[in-house]
C-alpha cells in the first residue's frame, strides 16, 4: 500500500483565502448589479413621469442619456478599484509584468560604427 499524498502545507490556507475572496467579490458584484438595475430600470421608469424640459428635451431623456452613463462609468471604476484592493487583502494579487530588457536598435547612433 502506498501512503496517501498529503496536501501542501499552504493549501488549506490558500483554499480559505480563495473562498473568502470569492464570497467578497460576489457580494460586491451583487451590490453593483443592484445599483445598475436601479439606475437603468427603476429610475428610468419613474423619471418618465416628470414633465420638466431641459434644453428642449424631456428630463427623463437627460437622465437616461447622460446621468446613467456617468453612473455606469462610476460602477466600472468602483469595481476595478474594489477588486484590486480585495486581491491585495486576500493575498492573491497579480504580479506586475516585468519590463523587457531594452537593447539599442541597429543604426540608432548609440555605440554604432
Amino acid at each position: 500500500m502506498s501512503p496517501q499524498a498529503q496536501p501542501p502545507a499552504g493549501a488549506p490556507d490558500l483554499a480559505a483565502r480563495e473562498a473568502a475572496h470569492r464570497r467578497d467579490s460576489l457580494r460586491a458584484t451583487g451590490l453593483l448589479l443592484a445599483i445598475w438595475f436601479l439606475v437603468t430600470f427603476v429610475l428610468g421608469w419613474f423619471f418618465r413621469d416628470l414633465q420638466a424640459v431641459v434644453l428642449g428635451w424631456p428630463f427623463a431623456f437627460w437622465v437616461a442619456a447622460q446621468g446613467a452613463l456617468l453612473v455606469y462609468v462610476a460602477i466600472t471604476w468602483a469595481y476595478a478599484r474594489h477588486m484590486q484592493r480585495l486581491d491585495a487583502r486576500h493575498g492573491i494579487a497579480d504580479e506586475p509584468p516585468e519590463a523587457p530588457a531594452r537593447t539599442p536598435a541597429a543604426g540608432s547612433g548609440r555605440g554604432g560604427i
